[in-house]
C-alpha cells in the first residue's frame, strides 16, 4: 500500500467557484480545482505524493494518517 493511502483525499463541488475543489486536510491547506471531478481527483493524488516526497526528503515527521474519514464517507 503506497503511504499516500493513508491519507482523507476530499473532492467536492463548490458552488461559490463552480468546480470541483480537491483538498487533503491531514496534509496541506488548499489543494486543486477543475471541472472534470476524475481529473481533479488525479491531480490531488500527485499533490499528496509529492507532498509526502516534500516531507521526507526535509526529514519532517508525517501527520498521523486519516484512513477512519474515507471509511465514514
Amino acid at each position: 500500500m503506497k503511504e499516500s493511502a493513508q491519507y482523507t483525499k476530499i473532492v467536492e463541488w463548490s458552488e461559490t467557484d463552480q468546480c470541483f475543489i480537491g483538498s487533503c486536510p491531514a496534509l496541506f491547506y488548499g489543494g486543486c480545482h477543475g471541472d472534470d471531478e476524475k481529473a481533479v481527483f488525479a491531480e490531488l493524488c500527485d499533490i499528496v505524493e509529492e507532498v509526502i516526497a516534500l516531507y521526507q526528503r526535509e526529514g519532517r515527521s508525517l501527520p498521523p494518517p486519516t484512513p477512519w474519514l474515507t471509511r465514514a464517507l
